[in-house]
């Protein structure tokens, strides 16, 4: 900070850069963050990194951030007062933040000990500016000097008095990084939270989430953070957690935020990528998409690429979900364009788009397309690696594309051709980590069905597809190309899974009376769905051991989203056997989990969101 800069000077020139960061200029606020050493400017400076770095995944600028952030830190800690305190406190949870962003156990343990010494500093923070809790008002005027970064007998100096712009940074900020911190350690897996026992921590999701929603009505720079985790929270939450004790709140709350910060930051992608978010999650993918590609239109700013990969992303699993796959695959292609996270990830979905649209819709260039696709993947998979390890996807991928090799092999076919050994779509299989057949209009779930029941060897779905409505269903048109026949359990049991999920969501369909989905009573359609879901659970794996674990979860959906329906038909229901079953079967989704089965880290983060919502539901219970 210049001689001349005071704390209330050096925040609101960092204030403008944010303002800049929010509205898509990012390159305007890395020049704002640049021009003034100050600590709430390097902070900036490391926020705009992170952000790139947690948006895109971009391993380079990971290490930028962890740099600015440290930096940031160090010169919060040579001043005196409350609001370096918070500035600190920001920079340290945010360096913990980076090494989460690996998705590995590593990671995670890395962001656990970065957060340790963040501990204490939270702890008296929001004791000092919150001595009555969030409901009282706060206090940032009865100023002691802090200790919270002292160490050793010094001679105190009295901080200067603060202005109404530092004591409103006081506070929000308090809010902000307090509700962060336990949240995310709320988030962590469950074999890290085992360690973060060791330290004593017991986290408050509901005070985490009561803290963030306190900030984000404030008016610092902080509130529109703390709108920010709470847009992507919710937005995880509907999208991961398979079912929401009180869905219609959840999505007023995160309407509202979205409402509030597009009001002040019109042109922000992030802004507009949450709104389609909340489009889709609510039965509305063709408006998500008019919105998303509104949002990546020529007119608009497009300096924060970060930002606008993520509008593309969503872009390309909403057109996935409505079955546009060659404008999915494209869109998954153009991501490799926007960041450096995993190409081999975006090849592999965009390949099985691409083995969908020779399938099902009879493109001829579409299998010759895939097949070059999966080709380039090892060579991408060598090429970028994140610290020294394969990421969780690519490991996953690694192994579906022997097995495609070897059945290739076993079928005597040409080797080079293993495209054509694919029997279970690629990108709808890969879908399922990302729950996208869970909010699917009922007649694509209907044209899904119809295609997996038709996979050799057949199965019986146990309904009459045309008793759910045919409205919109798209009959697969007689193509060239034929999805390879289901030889081993493996397969099987990946088909059984989808088949089981889009039952219970055209379920789901039927009790809101959708389309013409209600002719068929959705007891019948619930009754299947389980009858899949339980034959994909007791299947014998050998590959595939994530199947166990994600049906005995998607199970656990099941129990609540059956009694859900049932009070929606106005029949019988009781809530609290489906509550203790759908925990058992998050007992044994986890028990059937581990390090060593693949993506087990996004299992073990769904069954926790949905355990809150189990939690959330038995308190309302009680009332």
């Amino acid at each position: 900070m210049t001689a001349t800069m005071s704390s209330e000077q050096a925040l609101v020139s960092a204030t403008r850069g944010f303002d800049a960061l929010f509205s898509n200029e990012l390159a305007e606020a890395r020049d704002i963050f640049s021009s003034e050493p100050s600590a709430f400017h390097q902070l900036g400076f490391g926020v705009c990194a992170f952000l790139e770095a947690a948006l895109g995944m971009e391993q380079a600028r990971m290490g930028d951030a962890g740099r600015s952030l440290a930096a940031a830190e160090s010169g919060a800690k040579k001043q005196k007062g409350l609001e370096w305190e918070v500035l600190a406190a920001d920079a340290v949870v945010l360096e913990g933040l980076v090494h989460a962003l690996s998705e590995s156990y590593m990671g995670y343990v890395q962001c656990l000990y970065s957060l340790n010494s963040a501990h204490s500093r939270f702890a008296k923070l929001f004791t000092t500016v919150f001595p009555n809790g969030l409901d009282a008002a706060p206090n940032t005027i009865a100023r002691k000097p802090s200790s919270v970064f002292r160490w050793g007998a010094q001679k105190e100096e009295a901080p200067a008095p603060h202005t109404p712009a530092v004591d409103e940074m006081i506070v929000a900020g308090t809010a902000f990084g307090y509700g962060l911190f336990n949240l995310v350690f709320s988030l962590l897996p469950k074999g890290v939270q085992g360690v973060v026992g060791l330290f004593g921590y017991k986290h408050d999701r509901a005070l985490a989430l009561r803290a963030l929603n306190y900030a984000s009505g404030r008016t610092d720079t902080h509130a529109v953070f703390a709108g920010l985790v709470l847009m992507t929270y919710h937005g995880v939450v509907l999208l991961l957690a398979g079912w929401q004790a009180d869905e219609a709140r959840l999505v007023r709350e995160y309407q509202a935020i979205v409402d509030r910060t597009t009001q002040k930051y019109p042109a922000g992608a992030l802004w507009i990528l949450n709104h389609a978010k909340i489009q889709r999650m609510t039965g509305q993918p063709d408006a998500a998409i008019a919105t998303l590609e509104a949002g990546l239109a020529p007119g608009h700013k497009h300096t924060f690429q970060q930002a606008d990969a993520l509008l593309v992303f969503e872009l390309a699993w909403t057109q996935l979900a409505l079955r546009r796959y060659e404008d999915a695959a494209a869109s998954f292609i153009r991501m490799t364009e926007l960041n450096s996270w995993s190409h081999a990830t975006y090849y592999f979905i965009a390949a099985g788009a691409h083995l969908a649209a020779a399938h099902e819709q009879g493109v001829t260039t579409a299998m010759d397309r895939a097949q070059e696709l999966l080709d380039a993947i090892p060579g991408l998979i060598e090429q970028r690696k994140l610290t020294g390890k394969d990421l969780p996807t690519e490991v996953f991928i690694k192994k579906k594309l022997d097995f495609y090799r070897n059945k290739q092999r076993a079928r005597g076919g040409d080797p080079a051709r293993y495209a054509e050994a694919v029997g279970i779509n690629l990108a709808e299989e890969m879908a399922l980590f990302w729950n996208t057949h869970q909010r699917i209009p009922a007649s694509v779930a209907r044209t899904h069905l119809r295609i997996w029941a038709a996979l050799e060897p057949k199965v019986d779905l146990g309904i009459d597809l045309a008793e759910t409505g045919t409205s919109g269903t798209t009959t697969p048109v007689e193509t060239a190309f034929k999805p390879a026949p289901l030889t081993t359990e493996d397969e099987r049991a990946v088909r059984s899974l989808l088949l089981g999920i889009v039952l219970r969501t055209l379920a789901m369909h039927a009790a809101k009376g959708a389309e013409d989905a209600e002719k068929a009573t959705s007891t019948a359609i619930l009754a299947r769905s389980r009858h899949f879901l339980r034959e994909a659970r007791g299947a014998h794996v050998q590959l595939n051991t994530w199947i166990p674990s994600v049906s005995a979860f998607e199970e656990a959906v099941l129990e609540l989203e059956t009694v859900e329906i049932a009070e929606k038909e106005g029949k019988e229901a009781s809530w609290q056997p489906a509550l203790h079953a759908a925990s058992a079967h998050l007992d044994a989704a986890l028990a059937a989990s581990g390090s060593s089965v693949d993506l087990s880290s996004r299992l073990d983060s769904r069954v926790a969101m949905l355990r809150d919502e189990i939690r959330v539901k038995e308190e309302s219970l009680r009332k």
